[in-house]
């Protein structure tokens, strides 16, 4: 029975270590989302303003330009998918794989081949267990993303819009990423980057219905479109980033609160277990004292007669 004890104690300590732990890193995700949200919300406002300068150009002019021109039959499309470098955050990189497996698999119905960008060690980890292939992958900066990051990533990306399908190219950029809605809620979106639909540009910055002014253009509209070009991307990119981490410091604080909260259970069940084994113990104890005294006394009243 002592034994058993031991076990129990053993059990509680470590549980008990390992609610510390998940605790700590609760409070630490409860944080960063802090931080994270004033950066999505600090990134908004040159986000809309750069859609609308690019709708402005597109609308008043009729230059053909990979950034707001639709090939009319697209063959090959790149996805930048945004996981996670660390685990421990629930569903968060799972749904979002999700998500790009089923883009994939809508863009490859279509007839278009897919060029897969990975962001996480979490993606990177899932394609290459599946020996699926990756055009490129970044790793490192997902829970604390910097511009410098998403112009990193975009580089390739805008490299691969310009150049021709037939040399390796591609016609559309897409990108899933997780968006933050509420400290409770995020959801896994995918959204086309490239080519830019106006109609949904000007839902995305409120201009929907408005009469855009006229512009000259110098030198021309084709050499705006395409100084224009990376920052766009960039800056989807690094707005998508941001939510992402916003979201998945949200879902590890969820999943470490559900684990403390389970780890308290735990330890509330192993601890009637003890004291259960602890009582049993004293009983049989008392039990053997009581045994022994009447042995005696049955030995001492035997030599009596």
């Amino acid at each position: 029975m002592g034994a058993q004890l031991r076990v129990y104690k053993r059990r509680i300590r470590a549980i008990t270590a390992t609610k510390k732990i998940t605790k700590a890193m609760e409070m630490i995700s409860a944080s960063r989302i802090v931080k994270a949200q004033r950066k999505v919300a600090a990134s908004m406002p040159y986000a809309t303003e750069l859609t609308r300068a690019v709708t402005a150009v597109a609308t008043g002019s009729n230059t053909k330009h990979a950034l707001t021109t639709e090939v009319e039959a697209p063959t090959r499309a790149a996805v930048l998918l945004i996981t996670s470098d660390r685990g421990l955050a629930g569903g968060y990189s799972s749904n979002a794989i999700k998500q790009a497996d089923r883009l994939t698999e809508r863009l490859r119905s279509e007839g278009k081949e897919v060029d897969t960008y990975i962001v996480g060690r979490k993606g990177v980890a899932y394609f290459g267990f599946r020996e699926r292939k990756v055009t490129d992958s970044w790793t490192g900066f997902t829970d604390r993303p910097e511009y410098a990051d998403a112009k990193r990533v975009a580089a390739p990306l805008i490299e691969a819009i310009q150049t021709e399908t037939a040399e390796g190219g591609v016609d559309e950029l897409h990108i899933v990423f997780t968006e933050f809605v509420s400290m409770m809620t995020q959801n896994a979106v995918d959204s086309r980057m490239l080519p830019l639909s106006l109609e949904q540009a000007a839902e995305e910055t409120g201009a929907k219905g408005e009469i855009l002014p006229l512009f000259d253009f110098e030198p021309s509209a084709e050499d705006v479109l395409d100084a224009l070009l990376p920052r766009y991307v960039e800056s989807r990119i690094y707005n998508a980033l941001l939510q992402s981490a916003a979201s998945e410091h949200a879902a590890r604080r969820r999943a470490m609160k559900s684990a403390t909260d389970n780890a308290g259970e735990l330890i509330k069940s192993l601890s009637r277990l003890a004291n259960a084994a602890r009582q049993a113990e004293i009983t049989q104890e008392i039990s053997e004292i009581v045994g022994g005294a009447s042995a005696m006394a049955d030995a001492t009243a035997g030599s009596d007669k």
